[in-house]
């Protein structure tokens, strides 16, 4: 039996003056749109947007000892959230910047003294290319072992992987993608696809040389990937991938669309005797 604790999430309590007027006032300025409340009159209450749950406890003295205490919440598209509680007049203390930790992020100081802190992550990109560079030659095959390790160094991952543990990875393939440098013969970056070549494909470990990123090789990798789905794939087949909010752009450009998935990873602890 599986006894292994599953969270869904957090949600801070926050001691407030008045339950309704706490409500309104997230409801109206800062624009959650769900929320409860219990007793008669309210003595506790919460809002919520999406994932993103705030809970509220009626206690004047508690409320004032509290006040300027913090909540982080995180989100995608910080930049629409910016301008609609500008919008409505939320009382914004710290405008929207990015951070030296990467974060994009602003605060508003509520109506009972608190900060709350939005976040999204902000990635600076170069800017893309408009054409491949000549090059860069692009070929429908898995990396070997050495590129392939080569690669995820270069990215600053996964140090302790084995070539052993990197040959089975990439024996699972059922097709790739790398993209080489033709002025010297290396390889600046590849793509796995995995699958039972029948009714699914999964899109694994795309990555590019940092000298290269922004240069068009992950899409002309992706393209490769496509073109291969398109003439060889199994028809009908469902092909998925598994990224961070903010690479969102670059597969949605990859005709790829946005889904709810759910995924565990296998924590295998020694066994005790």
């Amino acid at each position: 039996m599986n006894d292994t604790p599953v969270f869904s999430h957090a949600e801070p309590v926050l001691a407030v003056h008045d339950i309704p007027e706490t409500i309104r006032y997230w409801q109206q300025i800062l624009r959650f749109p769900s929320q409860w409340s219990w007793g008669d009159p309210p003595n506790i209450g919460g809002v919520s947007w999406q994932n993103a749950y705030i809970q509220f406890l009626c206690d004047p003295a508690l409320a004032a000892a509290s006040k300027g205490n913090n909540v982080w919440i995180r989100l995608q598209h910080i930049d629409a959230l910016y301008h609609l509680h500008q919008e409505h007049k939320a009382e914004i203390v710290t405008p929207l910047e990015v951070h030296s930790y990467g974060m994009a992020q602003y605060t508003v100081r509520e109506i009972n003294g608190y900060y709350i802190h939005f976040a999204a992550p902000a990635v600076k990109r170069k800017k893309s290319e408009n054409s491949l560079p000549s090059s860069v030659r692009i070929t429908g095959r898995t990396p070997s072992v050495r590129e392939y390790l080569d690669l995820l160094h270069s990215l600053g991952n996964t140090p302790l992987l084995t070539e052993e543990m990197a040959a089975k990875r990439l024996a699972a393939a059922v097709h790739g993608a790398i993209a080489e440098d033709t002025e010297n013969g290396k390889t600046i970056g590849c793509a796995l696809l995995l699958g039972d070549h029948a009714s699914y494909y999964y899109v694994k470990d795309v990555m590019v040389h940092p000298d290269w990123q922004g240069r068009r090789v992950g899409t002309a990798i992706m393209q490769e990937l496509n073109r291969w789905l398109d003439y060889e794939g199994a028809d009908k087949a469902l092909v998925s991938l598994i990224t961070g909010e903010t690479l969102e752009p670059f597969y949605l450009q990859s005709g790829f669309t946005k889904a709810f998935s759910m995924y565990r990873y296998i924590n295998r602890r020694e066994k005790k005797h």
